[in-house]
């Protein structure tokens, strides 16, 4: 199960995501990022703070979104990460294509 919140900060749409994002559910997310970027929003933050399991699928739900809001100009972002999920992003090298923050502040400060 996963629950997706969506609010805005200035120009950054802040998805907080709840609940494991799987092959399930990963398919849901992937549409609201779309959505997001379709309508012209492009400056997008994953807060992962409610963020209990991430899988490779969700992992290609990352990636996919960070590319489209790149063609469109924009950049997706994560933050508040739990340990379990930080150690999936680490270990696939994810950190290294996506910028990750510790805190949904420090990641709003680097987008402006």
């Amino acid at each position: 199960m996963m629950n997706i919140g969506e609010e805005k900060a200035d120009s950054v749409v802040i998805v907080a995501i709840e609940g494991r994002v799987d092959g399930l559910t990963a398919p849901e997310l992937e549409n609201r990022i779309s959505e997001i970027v379709d309508r012209g929003d492009v400056q997008v933050l994953l807060n992962c703070a409610g963020m209990t399991y991430v899988s490779s699928a969700g992992l290609r739900i990352f990636l996919t979104g960070a590319r489209k809001c790149q063609q469109n100009g924009g950049k997706l972002m994560i933050c508040s990460l739990q340990p379990d999920c930080k150690s999936v992003i680490e270990t696939s090298g994810f950190h290294t294509v996506i910028d990750c923050h510790d805190t949904r502040e420090a990641a709003l400060a680097a987008a402006s």
